[in-house]
């Protein structure tokens, strides 16, 4: 049959392209599969041939219901039109394949629902690939070329012979064919068709991801993301009320009205109750790792000093590997929440918790100063939104010492900021302020002359960029302290996420560790070792501020009784909750796994319920105050 010959060579190209791919991966990644047998290695192929069919019955749909029902006197213009369309998914999966490689290198990720969103910004993404991926978009160029020269030239399919086919012999196929193709993307005679957690056979994580199809990848993420507002029952099922009891055991947080979850009076801890301004300086990707503090580098000088003479947080973790979660956690005291952060959805852009409203009645101003464009990730939109009275961006930098492709420099950022208190001072305004970096991402471009340069590292490192994201802060603070407003402020440095998420585990706890110092000329220094959340680090900041609050925040003050050691993460769809050293993992569609976290590793023990009931709690609580808008 010339039909099913020629759908099969379809087939045999993409899976040829994808197989490729995966062999490459695989290759590049080998000394991080040491773990693996080679029976377990062959598996990545066999689960990931069933990943690629799904993909490729998706293209198949459409020339086998036109190669079946079109008329042969159509045949010309149809055979170019589908020779054209395989084409186009022959270039789209040439150029997802090639990106997935510099996608994994920064992300350690198959691409996901973060690859579309940076599609979003143009203007970025472009210099990233200009500056910090030359090589890689020249090869991806060159290979997209000559592979498409090659299928133009040699003509391997030829869609005009099925028409060689009678008309009444191609339709009786029509049927026959699509079954099979339905087979071919649910991929499972099951209950359920087969999704992204088929891919993750094994314990190692790595050949997890190595097994996933990065076209598949990408739909499935844009999929599950828009689904996730609606529906999280994918990491179990779970009662409201019952979860919201869970949570408030998981939290140490008395839950009394469902209307204001977890709404409570705290009393300040500021004995003099003399009411303080409140900044809280957000450091892009600073691993706790970089830190000498916290960590075992010594590359921040200027931040270990100020924990040593302040509160300082050793044991802190992010709520996930992206700004959003960070900006979130940090100005709003909120944990992860499935698919796309509160900064981006709809029913989050006001009247949403943030420090702005809950300081507006005490006449603070309020502020969010970032160096790049605010419009990223939607940043301007919600802290404008909910509560925030000004932000500061990149086109408010009149001659800046240093631009980027993230904007002006954090040097140029601490100027402003700086001089932007020392007006609200002298207007006599209280202000709470978030300050947000950008030095420290790809590509780490970063002016000369500020700091000595790592030896034996190139100077647009992750090294040299902590550094001078560490220069950035000593510089803020020397400036702060020759100020009047200095003395009646609570500072708070603390980091969104990693610098690069990565690891052989299924959730790479050790990578979520951040750093945290807060900053008070009222305060004894105290080295906290506890575990420790974003959520806490906020609500131990504003214990120092000299008011009596009421708040929503799903963490407590170090200086709170009832604060636990607990935290909640998410590493792409996955959930870590962490109570101690026990680790409830919850993967979507999968049964939660209970694991011990002993020597930065993931060590699989007996089932925990009460743990994972907890998680799956947090996770039920977090979607259903989003959806009743009932964080406020």
């Amino acid at each position: 049959m010339k039909l099913i010959k020629e759908l099969l060579k379809v087939y045999a190209v993409f899976v040829a392209i994808f197989f490729i791919g995966r062999v490459f991966f695989y290759l590049i990644y080998f000394d991080r599969l040491s773990d693996i047998s080679l029976n377990e290695s062959l598996l990545t192929f066999i689960f990931g041939l069933r990943m690629d069919t799904i993909v490729i019955s998706i293209i198949l749909v459409i020339p086998a219901i036109f190669l079946t029902l079109t008329p042969k006197i159509f045949s010309k213009f149809i055979s170019k039109f589908l020779y054209f369309y395989i084409l186009l998914f022959i270039v789209i999966a040439l150029f997802i394949e090639s990106a997935s490689f510099p996608f994994f290198a920064q992300y350690d990720l198959k691409p996901n629902y973060l690859f579309i969103e940076y599609l979003e910004y143009p203007k970025e993404v472009t210099s990233l690939l200009f500056k910090d991926y030359k090589l890689e978009f020249i090869f991806a160029s060159i290979l997209i070329f000559l592979v498409s020269k090659i299928y133009l030239k040699l003509n391997f399919i030829n869609f005009n012979k099925v028409f060689e086919q009678s008309y009444l012999s191609r339709a009786l196929l029509l049927l026959p064919i699509l079954l099979l193709l339905f087979l071919g993307i649910r991929s499972s005679f099951g209950h359920r068709p087969v999704n992204i957690s088929d891919a993750l056979y094994s314990s190692n994580r790595v050949i997890n991801e190595i097994t996933k199809n990065s076209l598949h990848s990408l739909g499935y993420a844009y999929y599950s993301n828009i689904k996730s507002e609606s529906d999280i029952s994918k990491y179990g099922k779970m009662d409201t009320n019952e979860a919201y009891s869970l949570a408030s055991q998981a939290l140490g947080i008395e839950f009394k009205d469902k209307n204001r979850p977890f709404y409570r009076e705290v009393k300040t801890k500021l004995e003099t109750k003399k009411q303080k301004n409140l900044v809280i300086f957000i450091q892009e990707s600073m691993g706790a790792q970089f830190t000498g503090f916290a960590g075992d580098q010594n590359l921040t000088p200027n931040l270990d000093k100020l924990a040593y003479e302040n509160i300082s947080f050793t044991n802190l973790y992010s709520n996930g590997t992206r700004s959003v979660r960070g900006l979130a956690a940090l100005s709003s005291g909120t944990l992860p929440i499935a698919g796309n952060e509160v900064l981006k959805r709809n029913k989050s852009q006001k009247d949403y918790f943030t420090i702005a409203t809950l300081l507006k009645p005490f006449d603070y101003k309020s502020s969010f100063i970032y160096g790049g464009e605010a419009r990223f990730d939607n940043m301007k939109a919600w802290y404008l939104g909910n509560g925030f009275d000004e932000v500061i961006e990149e086109k408010d930098y009149k001659n800046p010492i240093f631009r980027s492709t993230w904007g002006v420099s954090d040097e140029d950022l601490v100027i402003k900021a700086n001089e932007r208190f020392k007006e609200y001072f002298a207007n006599g305004e209280k202000f709470v302020s978030v300050m947000f970096s950008s030095s420290n991402h790809t590509p780490f471009e970063l002016p000369d002359g500020k700091i000595e340069f790592e030896k034996n590292v190139p100077k647009n490192s992750v090294e040299n960029a902590i550094k001078y994201a560490d220069f950035a802060i000593g510089k803020f603070f020397e400036m702060a302290k020759q100020e009047e407003y200095y003395k009646n402020t609570v500072f708070v440095v603390v980091a969104d996420h990693n610098v690069r998420v990565y690891g052989n585990e299924i959730v790479p706890i050790d990578m979520f560790q951040i750093p945290a110092v807060i900053i008070s000329s009222d305060v004894t220094p105290v080295i906290y070792n506890n575990l420790s959340s974003q959520a806490d680090v906020l609500a131990t900041a504003l214990d120092l501020i000299g008011i009596d609050l009421s708040y929503p925040i799903l963490g407590n003050s170090i200086f709170k009784d009832n604060k636990k050691e607990i935290n909640l993460m998410l590493f792409d769809e996955i959930y870590a909750y962490r109570k101690g050293d026990k680790v409830a993992v919850l993967v979507p569609n999968l049964s939660a796994k209970t694991f011990l976290y002993k020597d930065k590793k993931l060590v699989n023990i007996e089932k925990d319920e009460l743990l994972e009931k907890e998680a799956l709690a947090l996770i039920y609580v977090l979607d259903d105050m989003y959806k009743n808008r009932s964080y406020k």
